[in-house]
């Protein structure tokens, strides 16, 4: 195994031990991205010499017995993060000279967890798709099928971890772009639900449903983040005020008893492979104690009217600043796809339609997280596909108003009702391209939904399968 290969638990165990050094770890991690990342395209900016410089001075602070979570681990960062003296464009060409003068909470905490941080890599623009082709920087291609799309809109961040460019990565999801491209790539993403983490110093998609999370290669690995990243920030009233948990802590509990909801619903409009990869990964949990039984959930389907008059309401809001005048590039820079959001935005929110069509959309998303609270009365989790399908090709979401909607359709529901939820690798189809099971619980059931995605993960080997590049 190759340095760059390593787990953020066996990278820090390397270093601790003094099997490797912070520089060494860099260098491999920077490497592997010359030498692969002109057939993927997972970054849109390189911070060679700035992360070598952190590699050095975790080094130092290493060899003087100082111990952090991440010191000394190089990781990628999805680029709508604003990062301190580091270009942040979200992949659209009007934040292309774009260096903000501040770093957002999640990058602060990363930094002072001792966190290497080797470039921002590519999205959607203004993290809007679940391809990544809508990129004004280029398409990212999946690392098992370089003909096909790796998910989005963290979808540079997942195939940054899937092709071992960096040990893990950050992406933020509003309604699947951190499952659905972890799903399609063959990595754990984890969503936290909306307010564990800060948005403060992201820049905004829509606000009442993005949430910063972890991508990584193993859950041990996102739960450490987890640890790291989720708090109550002062910047960020929407964050929680409920205290983290130790989400490291319940890791080997037995899941035996737990009670995993699945819904029918989740799974008629599936490729028969993923169903079925599902299926055989619902067995292994029934093995390990856990009790698998049918709810009544409402159909995904409806969630998706409700997140597009939403979602382009409040992007509709957060575009508006983008105007040329204090930073960035005028908005004749937006693209197809934003220019679309903005104006069906404006028009659901506009005098005459916002009763028809936002306040509708808001009283639905309510009775959407009226649903899920009376399931969890009945079980404690709920197992379902991460995407209907498995990674599809290139080219696939052109001249399609609606991908994003219909590859995030199963996470879209969880995200809504502001829900955490996981996705795991649990299996292949037989092209050989990954499968992902969602698991996705109450508000604040990180720890649980950590605990069940673990045990899975340790009876199973699909998170040490890697795809041949």
């Amino acid at each position: 195994m190759t340095l760059n290969q390593l787990s953020v638990k066996e990278a820090n165990r390397a270093l601790k031990l003094k099997n490797t050094t912070s520089l060494e770890l860099t260098k491999a991690c920077l490497e592997r991205i010359k030498k692969i990342d002109r057939q993927i395209g997972a970054f849109i900016t390189v911070c060679a010499q700035e992360a070598l410089h952190q590699a050095r001075y975790a080094d130092r602070l290493i060899s003087q017995g100082e111990e952090k979570p991440l010191l000394g681990v190089p990781i990628s960062i999805k680029d709508n993060f604003c990062t301190q003296k580091v270009k942040t464009t979200a992949a659209s060409k009007v934040l292309s000279d774009f260096i903000p003068p501040y770093d957002a909470t999640v990058i602060t905490l990363l930094k002072e967890a001792g966190a290497v941080i080797v470039g921002k890599t590519n999205m959607d623009a203004w993290a809007h798709g679940s391809s990544t082709e809508t990129s004004d920087f280029g398409t990212t291609k999946n690392p098992w099928d370089t003909k096909k799309l790796p998910g989005g809109s963290s979808g540079g961040s997942a195939a940054s971890v899937a092709s071992d460019e960096v040990i893990a990565s950050i992406g933020s999801e509003t309604a699947g772009s951190i499952r659905q491209p972890a799903s399609w790539c063959g990595v754990v993403g984890l969503k936290p639900t909306y307010g564990r983490v800060s948005r403060y110093g992201v820049v905004a998609m829509a606000s009442s449903l993005d949430s910063p999370g972890p991508i990584t290669k193993t859950v041990e690995d996102s739960a450490l983040l987890l640890n790291i990243l989720a708090g109550q920030d002062k910047f960020d009233a929407t964050t929680s005020s409920e205290k983290p948990e130790n989400y490291l802590k319940n890791l080997e509990k037995s899941i035996s008893g737990i009670k995993i909801g699945i819904s029918q619903d989740y799974f008629k409009e599936c490729d028969r492979q993923v169903t079925q990869k599902v299926q055989e990964a619902l067995k292994v949990l029934e093995e390990l104690g856990a009790v698998v039984k049918e709810v009544k959930l409402f159909d995904p389907k409806y969630a998706i009217a409700v997140y597009a008059i939403i979602q382009r309401a409040e992007v509709s809001s957060n575009l508006a600043r983008y105007d040329g005048i204090r930073y960035g590039l005028s908005r004749d820079n937006f693209k197809e796809e934003a220019k679309r959001r903005i104006m069906l935005g404006t028009y659901v929110l506009s005098a005459g339609y916002y009763e028809q069509y936002y306040n509708k959309a808001q009283k639905v998303r309510t009775v959407i997280i009226d649903d899920f609270k009376e399931a969890f009365k009945k079980v404690n989790l709920v197992i379902g596909p991460t995407s209907p399908s498995t990674a599809l090709p290139l080219g696939a979401s052109k001249g399609s108003p609606m991908f994003g909607e219909m590859a995030d359709v199963l996470a879209e529901p969880s995200s809504i009702a502001g829900l955490p939820g996981i996705n795991v690798p649990c299996g292949f189809s037989k092209d050989g391209m990954p499968i992902g099971m969602q698991i996705f619980g109450p508000q604040f059931s990180e720890s649980l939904i950590l605990n069940v995605a673990y045990q899975f993960e340790q009876n199973t080997q699909f998170h040490k399968i890697k795809p041949k590049l």
